[in-house]
């Protein structure tokens, strides 16, 4: 207490000012300045790589500080953010030029990673969430929002497994920033740590900003109303719970109201399907596996869009796959005219090119931060509006006639924009310079003034040469002294009475006039007037387009919905995709010639070979997958999962024709990965993800197993799978399961459901090439030493490799595996059938001809199935 005594008034200030925000790094205004003292300081110029300095306080040592310029500050507070500070931005609220004693100082917003609104620290096409959680009594509420552009949604779920959709909704809406009560951040600590990892790290926030009533009174005071019956929300508590946390959070960081946040939308169960994170990261949703860039992955594919709300929009459909038949049907009728009108994609394109980000405009206007450019961009933006309207004419599919009529002209805000905003506006309002010659009258008046007195300027510097014979006398300027007549100190003597001296240099003198004085004033009073009315006609366009917010932010949702439609229309066109049939009715998995999306995009020969799939709840439920590694069992699988994700999108796919049943989730359980950070091993990892798939798929659930039991021993990782494939066959899911173990090609014919697929090999002078084509039946061997070989292990390691294999083989190193499983499979006789009852091999040709698609089939991929079958049959 002595020691905050000793110290100077300004440095008590912000003391106390840090006290409120010790959470947060304080910028201090001083003067062109933002100022960091003590612990900030030192943080802040470690992290930003800012000279550390010291400054007098009152105390023995001086105070550790450092500063950013004021014109600056976006660029450290951008990297500050990123880095994962909080900083609080405190202005200097009075003028210092008003009068004596301390600068009135107040922090006016603290600018956290969920609150951005800059557009250079904000990514263009990927909305900025803040979210909050809530969760009692064994429910979990949710509410996001972004405070850019004024989305703002809930959801509430009730159940056991909260721990998991909590997982599974925050990947999902991949918030910038997270804040929970105390039940909630229990249920975070809980979450997988690798998937934890991923996440920002979630803030416990006031326990009283959760309370029922507080919440419900908080949410209906920021949408204007006396209940929330017309939200579907009434009766959600949690999501209420989660709301008014989330309002008070952003009120008590932004420090204004935020009117945009308007709207909610409650998210209905069922309404998209859930992707956990290993499915995101396996299917490369949004970004690819190795380099966690966006090029590679299905967003890429997809997203061509012109406009940056277009691709937040395409990319919350990607992230958000529907399940509502209807709604993914309604984008498909869209993406199947538009495909057909080529031509009028084209042209719809070229005008979405011109559109700015309405969306972020309208949520500046709101938030108070737009400035004559931004009036600018939205003046460009609405001028093209009827240039989209028409672009669309023609056209009658519901959901491009919907959206169509949902963009309106704002002919009036159009009008005064155009009026009233100078094309050449600067960003910045001090300069002035931003209202539009002939708007206003009285504006032009001072302007000429203005104009003239500097004619006047010019006149009065040649009279007064003339007068006084001073040829090298010039009038100057500066913000201290004003005008002034300068001579040189040579002809000072030439100087008449009526100059007064007001300025003595080394080189010459300064004076001033009665005349100039009078020029002065006109000049000086015209500018600050001008400005002054600048300022007052810019606050009166803001306020008509602060009373155009909701208008706006429709008009902006909709070129988004168009926006991302036609972006699929277009990769659809370019791509050679089609139309999937998907509905209710459909209750099987039909892919004929079906590609990867992406490989197909990334190969450089364009000889990507196409597979069919057949996947039902009947005879083809389970697809046991066998081959070498390199052969394309990976690709083949996620391609299936990708083309029936992008059919749940409203996406066209790639393929000769898709019939895709309505799955409620996709399930991954690919690759290798330990997580270093918890400890846990690559198995270990490879059984939670398992545990998770089995505990959550369901009959209308598809799965993608592969290598499911390769992280330990041979006998425990064969019962693991062999146990694991029994378990799906129950569940009834959809399953490619590829395996290295072939004696799960033994399931075929004793677990109804389970086909024997694999990848076509062909032997060539003791080498394999891979034709990358999919056919019934499981494979003779894994080729293991063959793609050591072309991996580029060393000749002789692999010669002395073969020879140690031919030995295992004679000594039976192996064991019989099939009679170890025929022990477990014969258990439970009223559940499983023996081993010994498959099918005979001649059934088993049989079969691989019946399923044989020979349109699909190559005369070289026909010549392997027949030695392969040649092969079977001398056995």
């Amino acid at each position: 207490m002595a020691k905050e005594k000793q110290l100077s008034p300004m440095m008590q200030h912000y003391l106390q000012t840090k006290e409120k925000y010790p959470d947060a790094i304080l910028m201090y205004r001083l003067g062109d300045f933002y100022e960091m003292f003590f612990d900030d300081a030192k943080t802040a110029s470690d992290f930003l790589g800012l000279t550390l300095t010291g400054r007098d306080c009152g105390l023995e040592e001086r105070a550790p500080m450092c500063g950013v310029p004021y014109h600056a500050v976006d660029l450290y507070v951008r990297k500050l953010i990123e880095g994962g500070f909080k900083v609080a931005i405190c202005e200097q609220l009075s003028d210092p030029k008003a009068g004596k004693g301390m600068v009135d100082r107040d922090v006016v917003r603290v600018i956290t990673s969920g609150t951005v609104v800059e557009d250079d620290i904000l990514e263009e096409k990927k909305s900025n969430y803040l979210m909050s959680l809530s969760a009692k009594e064994g429910k979990i509420g949710f509410a996001w929002a972004d405070v850019s552009t004024g989305e703002f949604k809930l959801y509430e779920y009730k159940g056991e497994n909260l721990s998991e959709i909590a997982e599974d909704f925050l990947v999902t809406v991949s918030p910038a920033e997270i804040i929970v009560n105390a039940e909630a951040k229990s249920l975070f600590d809980a979450l997988n740590p690798t998937v934890k990892n991923t996440l920002p790290k979630a803030q416990l926030y006031v326990e009283y900003a959760y309370g029922d009533a507080y919440a419900e009174k908080a949410l209906q005071k920021q949408l204007g109303v006396q209940s929330l019956e017309g939200f579907e929300c009434k009766d959600k508590k949690r999501a209420i719970s989660a709301a008014g946390a989330l309002l008070e959070y952003v009120n008590d960081t932004q420090k204004r109201s935020l009117s945009h946040l308007s709207k909610i939308v409650y998210v209905r169960d069922n309404s998209f399907m859930f992707l956990d994170a290993n499915t995101r990261r396996n299917l490369e949703l949004t970004e690819t596996i190795r380099e966690r860039k966006k090029t590679g992955s299905i967003l890429w594919l997809l997203d061509k869009t012109k406009t940056s709300m277009g691709g937040r929009n395409l990319r919350r459909w990607v992230s958000e796959p529907l399940l509502d038949p209807k709604l993914i049907n309604a984008r498909l009728d869209a993406v199947e005219e538009l495909t057909a009108n080529p031509q009028k994609i084209e042209e719809i394109t070229e005008v979405l090119a011109k559109i700015h980000d309405m969306e972020r405009l309208a949520g500046k206007v709101a938030y108070g931060t737009v400035n004559p450019k931004d009036c600018l961009s939205m003046s460009e933006t609405l001028n093209v509006l009827p240039e989209l309207k028409d672009a669309f004419s023609g056209l009658t599919s519901k959901f491009l006639t919907t959206n169509v009529r949902d963009v309106s002209l704002h002919k009036d805000v159009q009008k005064l924009l155009f009026a009233a905003i100078d094309e050449n506006a600067p960003a910045i309002v001090r300069d002035g310079g931003f209202i539009k010659k002939g708007y206003n009258r009285e504006l032009d008046g001072y302007r000429s003034a203005g104009t003239e007195s500097k004619i006047w300027l010019t006149n009065l510097e040649h009279n007064e040469k003339e007068a006084t014979g001073i040829k090298n006398l010039k009038i100057g300027y500066n913000k201290v002294f004003g005008y002034y007549l300068e001579v040189s100190k040579g002809q000072t003597d030439l100087v008449p009475l009526r100059y007064q001296r007001k300025q003595t240099l080394t080189t010459g003198e300064r004076y001033i006039t009665e005349e100039l004085k009078e020029i002065e004033e006109k000049i000086l009073g015209a500018e600050e007037k001008a400005l002054k009315l600048e300022l007052m006609l810019f606050e009166g366009v803001k306020n008509t387009l602060f009373d155009e917010v909701p208008a706006f932010q429709k008009t902006a949702r909709a070129i988004a919905e168009l926006d991302a439609v036609v972006s699929l229309a277009s990769v659809a066109l370019k791509n050679n995709y089609v139309r999937p049939t998907i509905n209710s009715k459909i209750k099987h998995i039909k892919i004929e010639g079906g590609r990867h999306p992406i490989v197909e995009q990334l190969q450089s020969d364009n000889q990507f070979v196409a597979n069919d799939t057949v996947l039902d709840c009947s005879e083809n439920k389970t697809m046991v997958i066998t081959g070498p590694n390199m052969a394309g069992k990976s690709t083949y699988m996620r391609q299936v999962a990708v083309i029936t994700l992008m059919a749940h999108i409203g996406s066209f796919v790639p393929a000769k024709s898709a019939e895709i049943s309505l799955t409620d989730r996709i399930f991954t359980r690919v690759g290798a990965s330990d997580d270093l950070i918890s400890g846990q091993s690559t198995f270990m990892m490879e059984m939670i993800e398992v545990a998770t798939i089995l505990n959550n798929a369901t009959e209308n659930s598809l799965l993608i197993l592969d290598e499911i039991g390769r992280g330990t021993s041979t006998i425990d990782g064969l019962s693991i799978a062999w146990a694991v494939i029994e378990k799906i066959n129950t569940i009834g899911a959809k399953t490619l399961f590829a395996t290295h173990f072939h004696e799960l090609t033994e399931l075929e014919g004793v677990l109804a459901g389970v086909k024997n697929y694999r990848i076509l090999i062909k032997e060539i002078g003791g080498t394999v090439v891979f034709l990358h084509k999919i056919v019934r039946g499981g494979a003779n061997k894994s080729f293991g030493i063959e793609v050591a070989a072309l991996a580029g292990i060393p000749s002789d390691v692999v010669s002395r490799a073969k020879d140690i294999m031919q030995k295992l083989e004679e000594a039976d190193v192996g064991r019989d595996t099939n009679s170890i499983m025929l022990g477990a499979a014969t258990k439970n006789a009223s559940k499983q059938m023996s081993l010994f009852e498959v099918s005979e091999k001649e059934s088993e040709i049989m079969g691989i001809l019946k399923d044989l698609n020979m349109d699909g089939t190559t005369p070289l991929q026909a010549f392997a199935i027949l030695m392969d079958l040649k092969e079977k049959a001398g056995k």
